[in-house]
Parts: structure tokens; sequence; C-alpha cells
């Protein structure tokens, strides 16, 4: 938690006058049994009204300017606290999206969304306790224990019994609930993790028909997290009857032994009543910081889970002696490049690549699913690191050009289509926030979006549900398409970004493209033939090594292996087509 401390130092102020004020009301708090004692014994023992008018004015007084007092710590606190979190959870974003995938495939996204929500709420509460009742907690019992003692040094023994049993059941409660608190985090992990998969994959669950399994997942994860929880609660709620028990012993102790000393005049009545109400309010004070502790202990959890995050640094990174500007026609290199998910790992994704994408160019990668396509256009704007080898756009190492550059200068268009709520105007200009309404247009007819944006009731203006649930897989695409083109960039990369759309439209697609890009670099990942047999160049992937490069007719001269990708797709299409007359 310590680590933490620069996100409340610009909020020291308020960090100041809370305590300040919390010290306030407790010492109102401590005056009021003393003041009580007078009433007692120098108002009601010698029948003076007057003096029990006036401190009773005064008790009221002191518990006003103690409200003042308390109500100040509560806004002081609420605004370091709260902006402590709105801070944390800034920086906490902010650092998530420096992460590159790997960073990503370590840290799964549910357990990044609880660190971000449910993780800083328990560091907000424990700011705000900090300055609230870990102040007032410790004042209130030593100046309870200085009041009591005051009174009667004797009586005051009794707390040398019951103050070590409470600091030693505290002990053993902390030491006890520190793991079953880390435990509650992981599980909630668990619980975020099952329901964004859910709630991302709804659809699939309905088409499959497996909403009753995907509902024992869910069962199983918040049974387990339910379990812990329990555990944890169950351990801390041992913590209120047994500090009753040595409360109510307590008092009963001073009673017996006061009520003695009273009975044979060696303590006022009112001193008695005094002495009670601060053993009350000493032990009550213990019960608190008890009970604060056990946010203690979940906030250590998530500030760990927090840091964690933090001290998880990107292997992606700017180089110190970055290169501006070192794009310019956006030719691609790729040299003896090797790739493995895990440093280390002898299970190499991609192997001894090689190859050199010109501009004006559009080569075409092909292979079955799992031979590395994707992940080899990832490696163009570094989403991911190479292992060994390197890659060049225009004679330049990619890890020497700035990121936000090298990004800017690719358009790349995922297999995964992602759109954001939002209008259908604001998901085109994403990366060009400022691009002109005729650029928007444009962008969207070379992609053959335009037509069916022009067909919607609001046109441009229509608002897309999250991911674009409102429109088909086709029409997400082809946004998808219009918001790379949009940029111009040096480098468009589509990776299987056509896959839902009809045979004439990707056709006419191809036409546009063919057009609106001729002098960029092209890369184009397809599942079909069809779909890349005008491209300059094909590359045949296979198990992670280029086996066969060239155009269509040079392929089905001398590749085997194109040519049974070619045969089978012939006789899937000629079996489609029997089917269906």
């Amino acid at each position: 938690m310590w680590k933490l401390r620069g996100f409340i130092k610009p909020y020291m102020l308020w960090c100041l006058l809370a305590p300040l004020l919390m010290v306030l009301e407790v010492f109102m708090d401590l005056l009021q049994p003393t003041l009580m004692a007078s009433i007692v014994d120098e108002g009601l023992m010698k029948n003076d009204l007057p003096h029990i008018i006036r401190t009773g004015l005064l008790m009221l007084g002191v518990a006003l300017i103690g409200m003042i007092g308390g109500v100040g710590c509560t806004i002081f606190s609420s605004y370091a606290s709260q902006n402590f979190g709105n801070d944390l959870r800034i920086k906490l974003f902010g650092h998530i999206q420096s992460f590159s995938n790997r960073n990503l495939d370590r840290l799964r996204t549910g357990s990044l969304i609880t660190r971000l929500t449910n993780d800083v709420v328990q560091l907000q509460t424990f700011v705000q306790m900090i300055l609230r009742m870990f102040v007032r907690s410790p004042l209130l019992l030593v100046g309870s224990l200085v009041m009591a003692i005051r009174i009667s040094p004797s009586l005051a023994l009794v707390l040398l019994v019951a103050v070590p049993l409470l600091f030693i059941l505290l002990y053993v409660l902390i030491k006890l609930s520190f793991p079953l608190f880390a435990r509650m985090q992981e599980k909630l992990d668990g619980v975020s993790n099952v329901l964004q998969e859910n709630l991302t994959g709804i659809r699939v669950i309905k088409a499959f028909v497996r909403a009753r399994h995907e509902q024992k997942r869910f069962d199983a994860a918040n049974a387990g997290y339910t379990e812990t929880g329990i555990k944890a609660i169950r351990l801390m709620a041992m913590n209120m009857p047994l500090m009753m028990l040595i409360l109510n012993g307590s008092i009963v102790a001073v009673l017996w032994f006061g009520g003695i000393q009273s009975w044979n005049s060696g303590l006022p009545v009112g001193d008695l009543i005094a002495f009670i109400n601060y053993v009350t309010q000493l032990l009550m004070s213990m019960m608190m910081l008890s009970n604060m502790l056990t946010f203690v202990s979940r906030a250590k959890v998530s500030a760990d889970r927090v840091n964690e995050v933090f001290a998880t640094g990107s292997e992606i990174t700017d180089s110190p002696e970055a290169e501006q500007n070192a794009i310019s026609a956006g030719q691609i290199e790729f040299r003896k490049v090797s790739f493995a998910y895990n440093p280390g790992d002898e299970n190499q994704v991609l192997e001894d690549i090689s190859f050199t994408a010109r501009p004006g160019e559009t080569v075409a990668i092909l292979g079955a699913t799992g031979a590395g396509k994707s992940t080899l256009v990832s490696l163009i704007p570094r989403l991911y690191e190479v292992s060994s080898g390197s890659v060049a756009i225009d004679g330049t190492d990619i890890r020497r050009i700035p990121l936000h550059e090298l990004r800017a200068g690719i358009g790349f268009v995922m297999q995964q289509t992602m759109l954001f709520s939002g209008t259908i105007r604001d998901n085109i200009r994403y990366g060009r926030p400022d691009a002109t309404e005729t650029e928007v247009e444009q962008a969207a007819m070379a992609a053959e979006a335009h037509s069916f944006i022009a067909s919607l009731p609001q046109g441009y203006d229509t608002e897309l549900g999250q991911r674009g649930v409102n429109l088909s897989g086709g029409q997400k695409q082809r946004l998808s398409i219009a918001r790379a083109l949009l940029i111009r960039p040096s480098i468009l990369i589509m990776d299987d970004s056509t896959s839902a759309l009809d045979a004439v439209t990707e056709a006419r697609i191809r036409g546009r493209l063919k057009e609106e890009m001729s002098g960029s670099t092209n890369i184009l990942i397809a599942q079909r033939v069809s779909s890349i047999i005008d491209a300059d160049r094909i590359l045949i992937l296979e198990n992670g090594r280029i086996a066969a490069q060239g155009t269509h007719e040079e392929l089905m001269a001398s590749s085997d292996i194109y040519r049974d990708i070619r045969s089978s797709q012939l006789k899937e299409e000629e079996g489609t087509y029997v089917q269906s007359s």
C-alpha cells in the first residue's frame, strides 16, 4: 500500500484537515464523561440546579463542536479518498493501455476489470478509514485510558487484563484473515472471467443451447467465491462476540470493584459513572479498530493486486534511438523472424520467416487454421515482439520506430470485428477524429458500406449498440474496412476481414481497394483462394513456416499444398452448388 502513496499527495491538505477535525471530535467526546460526573457529584448529590443547567448546556455545546469536527472530517476524508480512487483508476487504465498482447494474455481481462473496479474501491474505503476511524480509534483508546487512570489508578488495573486480551485477539484474527481475503479476490477474478465470457458470447451460447452448461460454470465459480467469502466472514464474525465478552466482563469487574470503592466512600458516584464511560469508550474503540482491520486485510490484498499491474511492464516500448518519420513508402521486410508466445518456449509459432512486401503490391497469406497467419501480421504493428530476427519498414527496424508513428501508418482490419458504442460516423473516423464528412463517405463507399448506411433511418448518425450488435456480420466488417481506409495508411493489413461477405460484394471491395490503396503495401489474409487469386504474391504458411510463395499461376504449377487447397475448395463449392440445386 505504501507504493501507492503518490496518489494521495495532491490531496495532502484535505488529508491534514480530516484528522485535525477528528482530533477535535475525539477531544469533545472525552470531555463528556467528565462533565457528566460533575453533574452527578456537584449537581445531583448537592442539589445544585444552576450547576446542572450550566454543565448541561456546556455538554450540548461540546456535543455541537464535536459534531462539526466529525462532519468536517467526513467531508474532507471523502474528498481525499474519492479523488485518490479517481486518479488511481485513470493511471491504472492508462498503464493497461500500454500492455502488449503478451501481457494481456497473462493478466486476463476479467481479472483486470476486477482490479480496476473492486480492488480500487477497497483502497478508496481504506483511505477514508485511515483518515477517519484510524485516527479516531487510537486517540479515543489512549485518551480514555489516560482519563480512566486519572480518575482511579487502582481501578484502571482491570484494563491491564482486558487490553492485552483484545490485542492478542486482533493479532490472531488478522493473521488468519489475510490469506482468506487474498483467495476471495482470486475467486472474484474467476467470477468476472466467466461473466465476461458469457456476456460476450451470449449469442453463441444460445445458438448451441449451452445455457445450462454455462449456468453450471457460473454456479461453480460463484460457489467458490461464496464459500471463501463465508470462511472469511465467519472468521471475522467471531470478533464481535469475543470483543463483547471482554467488554462486558470488564464493565462487570469495574462495577464490582468500583462499587466497593464507592461504598467505602473512596470513589464518588459521578467518577464511577465517568470511569465506566471511559472504559466503555476504550473497549469500543478497540472493537472499531478490530473491525477496521478487516478492511486493512482486504486493502492489503487489493493493493498487492494493483501493484502487480503497475509492476507489469510491456516489453514493447519506444527505443531511445527511435527514428522520427521513418515510414514513407511502406515497404515491409521480414528477416528470419521467429516467434513464440512465451519467451524461451521451444514450440515456436513462427520460424525463420523471410519475405518482402513492396509498395503497391498485394501480398496474400494462406494457410490452415493455426498456421500462424494472424500472429505473423500482428508482429508488423508490434502487438507482439519478435523472438528473433527483425521486421523492417522502409529499411528501418520497427523497434526503432516510435510506436505512435508505427501504428498510425498501418491500417489494421482485424479478424474479430470490434465496433464501439456511438454513431456509425464516430466508428468510421475512430482513427481520424478530424476527418471531414466527405472523407468519411468516401471511405464508406470504398468499403461498400455507404449504400446500407444511407438506407438506415438516421444514416451516419445511427447509434450502434455495444460491439455493434444492431448490425450484421458483413455490415460490421465493411465498417471496419472503412475505418482502416480513412486513415490513408502506408500499409493496409486485412486479416480475414471479408469472411462474412458474399463473393460479389467481396469482389467489388477488392476492386475499390486496388484504386484507393494502389500506392500502399497491402497484406491480405484469407481462407478462400478465390479471395486472393489476383494477389501479386501468395505466401503459403504451414506449421509456422513459409512452405511456398508465388503468384496464383506459379503456385498452381509448383506447389502441391496450394493445389490441394484449391482443389478442396472447388469441391466444396461444387458440392454446395449441387445441394442448392
